[in-house]
């Protein structure tokens, strides 16, 4: 299965990119012929990293309060009042959208009347809504030392996909040009690091594929479990790309190893070194219509600001040299995971 851009895919996107939102929501969106429910066809996620930190701590600060803020219709009202353009953002904007809610006043109320509000409040639900909620994690437990105890928790559940105490170094590539194969957009961020470096699921969610792709290399694409979201982890290690007690099909926690880091792909050859720096290819597909997932018609949003946002939550993790893997020290129960 080609989980890469094809050239087609590339024209549809960078197209509609041009076409902006000068259209009317009507635009932004398609019928399935056969069910006859509409869908969004295209998201531009451009919201910068110091807003999405801005907005999250927000929403974590009013857990338990009376007034519990949600960061991601904070960003659904600024993106409907910017025309999707944070570049106009202000933080008055948003101290003055919090204290009406602070008073009251419902979200519904506050955004009546703009255009895009219900597009964008679907649109970024469908990109961060795995993001923050309710779980347990272990921690150590300091009436009984050596020993970890599960503690209740609410806040960033999504991880960074380095594990803790590993570097690396990206920027936003995100549209750059790609030759081999055939020309193209990449679709996704570059994390340059060392191979052998663990690679962290972002989000709880099932593999949906597992194994070689010519583009990719050594690849894992795991779905969220409300299907809307679909991460591709690619160039993974020659000889040992996957955490060896993973298998197609398995769900992963959000914090798991699933991979390490590597140079695979560019090659029809599996188990290849073609990639002249090791890095993780690191990709978000969205998904409102399972036509999208493997038609021209894909979705794949800028990741950078986001892998900037996940260094606030990393999995420590530890080798275990009887099975020949590292695994993450504190254990995670995720509540979305079904019984």
């Amino acid at each position: 299965m080609l989980r890469y851009a094809a050239a087609g895919l590339v024209l549809v996107l960078f197209a509609v990119f041009a076409g902006g939102l000068t259209d009317g929501p009507a635009s932004l969106y398609a019928i399935n012929e056969e069910s006859e429910k509409q869908y969004i066809k295209w998201v531009d996620f451009t919201v910068p990293y110091s807003v999405l930190k801005e907005t999250l701590y927000l929403d974590i600060k009013s857990y338990g309060k009376e007034v519990k803020l949600n960061w991601i219709e904070l960003l659904a009202y600024l993106a409907a009042k910017y025309g999707g353009n944070f570049k106009r953002y202000r933080k008055s904007d948003l101290d003055a959208v919090v204290k009406k809610l602070n008073e009251g006043q419902a979200m519904e109320q506050i955004a009546d009347g703009m255009k895009y509000y219900d597009y964008y409040l679907e649109a970024y639900t469908a990109v961060l809504g795995g993001f923050v909620g309710e779980f347990e994690i272990e921690a150590e437990d300091p009436d009984n030392p050596g020993r970890k105890k599960y503690v209740k928790k609410y806040g960033l559940k999504a991880f960074s996909p380095i594990a803790k105490g590993y570097s690396f170094g990206h920027y936003d590539d995100f549209g750059d040009s790609r030759s081999y194969g055939f020309r193209r957009r990449h679709l996704g961020n570059d994390l340059l690091g060392s191979v052998g470096t663990p690679i962290i699921a972002v989000e709880t969610g099932k593999i949906e594929a597992m194994g070689w792709n010519r583009y990719g290399g050594w690849r894992i694409g795991i779905r969220s479990l409300d299907g809307k979201r679909y991460y591709y982890y690619a160039h993974l290690r020659k000889n040992h790309p996957f955490n060896n007690s993973l298998a197609e099909g398995d769900i992963v926690t959000a914090g798991d190893v699933i991979g390490y880091m590597g140079m695979t792909g560019y090659s029809t050859k599996e188990n290849v070194n073609n990639i002249k720096t090791p890095h993780l290819h690191f990709g978000m597909q969205l998904i409102f219509d399972e036509s999208q997932k493997d038609g021209v018609n894909q979705i794949w949003i800028d990741v950078y600001h986001i892998v900037k946002l996940l260094q606030l939550n990393k999995s420590a993790v530890r080798k275990d040299p009887e099975r020949n893997d590292y695994f993450r020290v504190y254990n995670m129960i995720d509540p979305i995971v079904p019984d």
